[in-house]
């Protein structure tokens, strides 16, 4: 048998190829959608997935205010910070929060599901949240994704 003809191929960040899609966060779940996006800015949908490497694609979400929580979860979850003083402690819920900075709670919820490490930092700068459905990106001539085909 030849051994040689089964050698596994790593990505580097010069084969890697990037692409630039668009996904329309309307009546969207904010769970699935974010864990759909997390897949794809990892590179977890490309046959040469490499976890050492930043081989996903960059997103674009329009369209961010118009996310869906279900259940009761846009009154009952608690978003928690700390301002770094003593009683420091702040709670938000998602409510408020899309109604102060709706792109947040999009980039706070694919942030939550990358992997803790120095990696998931460059890879999260491949997300970009809009509210409204105009961005910058236009000049990359971004394809639209249909989440449905990311398992």
């Amino acid at each position: 048998m030849d051994t040689l003809s089964y050698k596994t191929k790593s990505e580097n960040s010069e084969t890697v190829q990037k692409e630039w899609f668009v996904v329309d966060a309307t009546d969207q779940v904010l769970g699935r959608l974010a864990s759909k996006i997390a897949i794809v800015l990892r590179g977890k949908h490309k046959p040469g997935f490499t976890p050492h490497v930043d081989c996903g694609d960059n997103i674009i979400v329009i369209n961010a205010e118009k996310i869906r929580l279900t259940g009761k979860k846009m009154t009952d979850k608690v978003y928690v910070r700390h301002t770094g003083y003593p009683g420091g402690q702040r709670t938000t819920s998602p409510e408020e929060l899309l109604r102060k900075q709706p792109h947040k709670v999009v980039e706070m919820a694919v942030k939550g599901m990358l992997p803790n490490n120095r990696l998931s930092k460059k890879i999260f700068n491949n997300l970009y949240v809009y509210v409204g459905s105009e961005h910058e990106q236009s000049a990359q001539k971004p394809k639209n994704l249909d989440l449905n085909t990311i398992k």
